[in-house]
């Protein structure tokens, strides 16, 4: 009998609450973007979902699809993980159902470079797909933030990232025509820093 860390590996908690609801399914095409080491797609794989994903580490890209070989060697070609940058993704428009962006928009390194990418995510996401985010925000550290350039801020638990807030991610919402799948969370962990998930589906054609 398996336990649930093997079933589902070290998925995003979120990204769970996202599956409970139905919302990525096996049917699905999804695409992660900035997969890393492909923890958030164990169950996915598994599953025969037709899974893409992309990094900017060959290293990080590489791990992904040894793990896709392990958990479905039948579906999972070499050009399924490419060594790419969200902000210049080689797929066409509208080719996935839900796409994965987990703990990755933070690391823009300014307002053009955070719209590119997420204008690139929103690209080759299909009408009526899913976009999930999780990123890094100032939402309940506003005061203990220390604002370097370029929109990024240095953290109370000592990293650098680009600063979102409630403002910045409804007007994106509105700017792309999305709707909120649910109401914006955000989670504090200790005072060190805020992790906020942020979900949309794209507008039906």
């Amino acid at each position: 009998r398996q336990t649930l860390t093997e079933e589902f590996g070290h998925i995003d908690i979120y990204l769970f609450d996202q599956l409970l609801k139905g919302r990525i399914t096996p049917s699905m095409t999804v695409l992660d973007a900035g997969c890393g080491n492909g923890r958030n797609l164990v169950h996915l794989l598994k599953q025969n979902c037709t899974v893409f994903g992309v990094d900017s580490s060959a290293r990080a890209v590489a791990e992904t699809y040894k793990l896709s070989q392990r958990l479905a060697p039948a579906i999972t070609p070499p050009n399924r993980f490419r060594v790419e940058r969200i902000e210049a993704l080689s797929f066409e428009d509208s080719t996935f159902d839900a796409i994965i962006c987990s703990a990755v928009l933070h690391f823009a390194n300014s307002p053009l470079h955070f719209d590119r990418m997420l204008a690139e995510l929103w690209r080759v996401l299909a009408p009526g797909g899913l976009l999930f985010t999780r990123l890094a925000s100032s939402i309940g550290l506003e005061n203990q933030i220390t604002p370097l350039a370029d929109g990024r801020y240095h953290l109370p638990d000592g990293s650098d990232r680009y600063r979102v807030d409630e403002a910045t991610l409804l007007r994106a919402t509105s700017r792309l025509r999305g709707r909120l799948a649910d109401p914006i969370k955000t989670t504090n962990v200790q005072g060190q820093r805020c992790m906020t998930t942020w979900s949309l589906w794209k507008q039906e054609a």
